[in-house]
């Protein structure tokens, strides 16, 4: 259904998209870059080189993570 809310960290996606001006899928590949350091280690480089925020770095690693069967 159109009406059906979006959860978990793909929720955050809509405003890491407009706040940061890069896809998703862009960041996503950042991580997977990165393999195969720890979750919180991706979160630190997301935050650390990219200038995003813990929530926003957070929910793109767990997004990527259990899409690619890592978490």
């Amino acid at each position: 259904m159109a009406d059906e809310k979006v959860k978990g960290p793909a929720s955050y996606f809509p405003s890491i998209e407009k706040t940061y001006g890069r896809p998703v899928s862009e960041w996503q590949q950042y991580v997977r870059d990165r393999y195969p350091a720890k979750h919180m280690e991706l979160v630190a480089m997301l935050k650390d080189e990219h200038g995003l925020g813990h929530g926003h770095a957070n929910a793109i690693v767990a997004h990527t993570l259990a899409q690619d069967g890592l978490k």
